[in-house]
């Protein structure tokens, strides 16, 4: 699992344009969740996924997650997202993501959550990348915490990774901090306020959405 990778170029998206976000581990889909571009920035594409949106995410069984990786394990099941607006800063060449989310009724912001990833990788349809099992949850007044250390101890202790990648993971994360204590961007740049478009339509699943690169 690589931690890091040279930029590739911004796709040609526009604001409103359904695309998709796809997580690949081993050469097999995790996950795969349409959403719409809400904006293109220089070296940034941030995606909106909407209440209501209808995914596929690799469905739990009554073992443990990370044996489901380490066996192949798994199956695709539906999923439907009912947990509020979520919006996803993405930037190329970095092994995170960077999410905000807002809740009903009333779309107040309920916060950040720094999701450590595999840099993204275009592909036709949007973009693919496998999620660290690291987290960080920021709050509304950018206080944080670490979230599913125990995750990745158990990914070392069994051999999934090593535990050099996991310091490696754990020290992107520490950068990402080290920005929002110094009030750097994206964490200064007023992302809190935005709104999704209201014609922007619920995108679904394209064709073509589990065909896998080989």
């Amino acid at each position: 699992m690589s931690v890091s990778s040279r930029p590739s170029p911004m796709p040609a998206w526009r604001e409103g344009d359904p695309i998709l976000l796809r997580e690949i581990f081993r050469g097999r889909l995790w996950t795969a969740r349409p959403a719409t571009v809400a904006a293109v920035r220089d070296d940034l594409i941030a995606v909106y996924l909407a209440p209501g949106t209808l995914f596929k995410v690799a469905a739990n069984t009554s073992r443990d997650r990370i044996l489901e990786r380490l066996d192949g394990g798994w199956e695709l099941r539906d999923h439907e997202w009912t947990r509020g607006r979520t919006l996803h800063l993405l930037r190329p060449g970095v092994s995170h993501a960077i999410h905000l989310w807002w809740l009903p009724p009333d779309w107040r912001f309920g916060g950040w959550y720094v999701n450590l990833q595999e840099p993204i990788r275009r592909t036709p349809l949007g973009f693919d990348y496998m999620d660290h099992m690291l987290d960080i949850v920021i709050e509304p007044d950018l206080s944080w915490r670490w979230k599913d250390e125990d995750e990745v101890t158990e990914a070392v202790s069994t051999g999934m990774v090593s535990q050099v990648w996991a310091d490696e993971v754990r020290r992107e994360g520490e950068r990402v901090i080290e920005r929002l204590e110094l009030r750097r961007p994206p964490f200064c740049d007023g992302w809190e306020s935005w709104q999704p478009d209201p014609r922007w339509p619920i995108p679904e699943l394209p064709a073509g959405w589990h065909k896998v690169p080989r």
